[in-house]
């Protein structure tokens, strides 16, 4: 169990900023349950809950997502329910029990780049952009290739709206961690394959994505794409499966995942 020696609930976002920055101890908080698994001791906990980050809002051809937003909100929300065949619905719902996820936040996945995230990689396909408060807006790919965590507040995720979507995981059990995970997406930009829990950070298949959008889509091509993938991606092994079985089955996965969105 985490601990810490204040709390302070923030009034504003640069309130917030700037206690952060004033002990490399202190923190932001988030839904806190997987700061609950650590046994580390804190200097200030940071409270954003009166900032009123928690929406998924249209505005013109982007949602947004504010940190605060659980992934319960994403399950049962009509904006993430219709945008990209409702992936962002899917690949939360499997997540442990509705008590979990009502208490997950969107932020602290997201700026905490967990290498066993399900929504994580589905926002990578989706092609999202992390606003900070200090950093402004980066694309999630660059965010995830940066080492460490930056010092800076995660306020929203944006996607765009148009496109198509498919998530495909596999458990042990219905509401275990994945033992690995695709998602692809397919929009007027052509098509982007994320593969997470690898059980790394989650990462594009930039060989897969060529090949894909480079060819007439046949069975073939799809078989060539999904080699590809499993050829470029770097997968180990923990105490949910080895390399050698996420990379066999992360190529069928995928393959479905393709021939989900064509």
């Amino acid at each position: 169990m985490f601990s810490f020696k204040n709390y302070l609930a923030v009034t504003s976002l640069e309130e917030a900023y700037n206690e952060l920055l004033k002990n490399k101890k202190n923190i932001i908080l988030g839904g806190t349950s997987y700061l609950r698994m650590g046994n580390v001791a804190y200097n200030t906990a940071i409270d954003l809950s009166n900032l009123s980050l928690n929406y998924i809002r249209e505005e013109g051809e982007y949602v947004h997502i504010g940190a605060i937003t659980s992934f319960r909100d994403l399950e049962t929300n009509k904006i993430t329910q219709n945008i990209f065949d409702g992936i962002l619905d899917k690949c939360v719902r499997g997540i442990i029990g509705v008590q979990f996820r009502t208490n997950v936040t969107v932020g602290a996945t997201v700026f905490s780049k967990y290498g066993f995230s399900d929504l994580i990689p589905t926002l990578l396909a989706m092609g999202a952009i992390v606003v900070l408060y200090n950093g402004g807006e980066i694309s999630l790919e660059d965010y995830l290739k940066e080492e460490g965590l930056r010092r800076d507040i995660l306020v929203e995720v944006k996607v765009k709206k148009s496109g198509r979507g498919a998530f495909q995981s596999i458990r042990k059990s219905k509401t275990d961690y994945a033992i690995t995970n695709t998602c692809v997406t397919k929009t007027e930009a052509g098509i982007r394959v994320a593969i997470g829990v690898r059980p790394r950070k989650a990462v594009l298949s930039y060989k897969a994505m060529e090949i894909l959008n480079n060819n007439e889509i046949t069975d073939e091509i799809i078989d060539k794409a999904c080699e590809a993938m499993s050829e470029e991606v770097t997968f180990g092994s923990n105490m949910r499966g080895t390399g050698e079985y996420r990379r066999a089955v992360s190529k069928n996965l995928l393959k479905r995942a393709i021939k989900e969105v064509l």
